[in-house]
């Protein structure tokens, strides 16, 4: 049976959006399991998602003692046999490929945040690497993002998502 998941990282609330986008809401809905992949910045963030569904998160170098002291560093989950693993900050960009291969030895795909920048690609020995941007605090991106992935019998099919800005109420 297949599982469907959010990806998500770096939200930066309420320092970059005083709440979390409709789209993320929505797709947090759909999902059997949301991933998040740190800079949460607020313990409210994790509640909220937690109101739409399982989560799956780890904590970010801008988050607090209190949001350390609920989620851990690296989060681990197998699903639907492909064994994930979930961290905020992996380093440069340059030899990331070589580098997580060998932190992460045990792992299919390492779910990852911090740089803000959407990145899906296949290490040398097959580890998939994903970052799903952030919904909110896109910096130099053109658009904020976010992923979302279907598991199924040892696959993972992943889609890139663009986010809308919501509108103030009128």
């Amino acid at each position: 049976m297949a599982t469907r998941l959010l990806l998500i990282s770096d939200t930066h609330i309420p320092g970059r959006a005083r709440t979390l986008p409709d789209d993320v809401r929505r797709a947090a809905d759909a999902a059997d399991l949301v991933v998040h992949a740190g800079d949460w910045v607020a313990a409210s963030v994790v509640d909220d998602l937690a109101q739409h569904g399982e989560v799956l998160g780890v904590w970010g170098n801008n988050d607090g003692p209190d949001l350390r002291a609920r989620l851990p560093e690296v989060a681990r989950r197998t699903i639907e046999g492909v064994r994930f693993a979930v961290v905020h900050e992996t380093g440069d960009a340059k030899r990331r490929e070589a580098r997580m291969d060998a932190a992460y030895p045990d792992a299919d795909v390492l779910v990852f945040g911090h740089s803000h920048i959407p990145w899906d690609t296949t290490t040398p020995r097959g580890l998939r690497l994903l970052n799903p941007g952030s919904p909110t605090d896109r910096r130099r991106q053109p658009v904020h993002t976010m992923m979302t992935a279907v598991v199924d019998d040892g696959r993972v099919d992943v889609r890139l998502i663009e986010v809308a800005r919501d509108r103030p109420s009128a």
